[in-house]
């Protein structure tokens, strides 16, 4: 039992949080491109972000292994975005950095996702069975070319004049 939940339970909380993430991530990627104010979609996307990665630490795990190293790794990242954000106020360098770590997180999580969708996906699973096959690398090695456009799109764009 993890927060007094059962396994089940707990795994669908985390995976909802996730979902969360996401969701409210591809919002904030669509107003950094836009230059529009991030709104209260920029929280939920930071706060669920962090929740994601700290709920993962929380599954029985005998090694540290790489979920928990992007786990890890997003923590960090998200670090520097939360500082950006609040301490920073997006002025000056603190607005590149929060662009760079806020699309970071948000490809984190999407990694993350195609890692289960083709673990747990019928279909995909016997595309790539241990990920090592070219259709998972394809898919990854696209997501992570259009995380770096909408990146260099977005540090171009966005502008902050309000949060």
């Amino acid at each position: 039992m993890m927060l007094g939940l059962s396994l089940a339970t707990f795994t669908l909380v985390h995976v909802l949080i996730s979902l969360v993430g996401i969701g409210t991530g591809l919002m904030v990627m669509d107003r950094l491109l836009h230059n529009r104010a991030l709104g209260l979609g920029n929280t939920i996307f930071l706060w669920t972000t962090i929740a994601t990665s700290v709920t993962g630490f929380m599954f029985p795990f005998k090694a540290f292994g790489p979920p928990h190293m992007v786990g890890a790794i997003s923590l960090v990242v998200l670090a520097f975005a939360v500082t950006a954000l609040y301490v920073g106020k997006l002025a000056g360098a603190w607005r590149w950095i929060y662009v760079v770590t806020a699309v970071m997180a948000l490809y984190f999580n999407v990694f993350v996702g195609i890692v289960q969708a083709f673990q747990k996906i019928g279909p995909l699973q016997l595309l790539a069975p241990t990920q090592s096959e070219p259709p998972f690398a394809i898919v990854q090695a696209a997501v992570l070319l259009l995380f770096v456009v909408l990146c260099i799109i977005a540090l171009r764009r966005f502008r902050p004049t309000a949060l």
